[in-house]
């Protein structure tokens, strides 16, 4: 394994740690902010969002298990798409549930990058 694919490794390691440290996190804050949000669906969407971050969070901590012992384009593909559909489709729920304001198509192509994310983690279990 070359250096550049262990600093990938570690920095999604990171990455999915951050992710469900922050997870965890929202969940608390959630837990008591849900009931004066802005959105009358808060609660369900502070849901969702949790729950898609934890599974794509630990998503992001496979990628880098699995980059440990065979690196690729794909697994990387797979890693940045799980960060991406954090950012965008967890993050977009979590404004409209407390701003009460839409950010668009953001959410769905949040839910685009996590798909293409898993299916890019089984293209690399196929090519590896």
């Amino acid at each position: 394994m070359g250096p550049d694919a262990v600093i990938a490794a570690r920095v999604f390691l990171a990455a999915g740690a951050l992710a469900l440290a922050l997870a965890v996190a929202m969940g608390a804050v959630s837990a008591h902010a849900a009931k004066n949000a802005a959105h009358p669906e808060a609660a369900r969407l502070l849901q969702t969002a949790l729950l898609s971050q934890l599974v794509h969070g630990l998503g992001i901590v496979l990628v880098a298990v699995l980059m440990q012992s065979a690196a690729s384009r794909w697994l990387t593909a797979a890693g940045l798409l799980h960060m991406a559909g954090i950012a965008c489709f967890c993050g977009s729920l979590y404004v409209l549930a407390y701003t009460g304001r839409s950010l668009g198509p953001v959410a769905p192509l949040g839910g685009l990058a996590f798909i293409g994310g898993w299916l890019a983690l089984a293209v690399a279990a196929f090519r590896e």
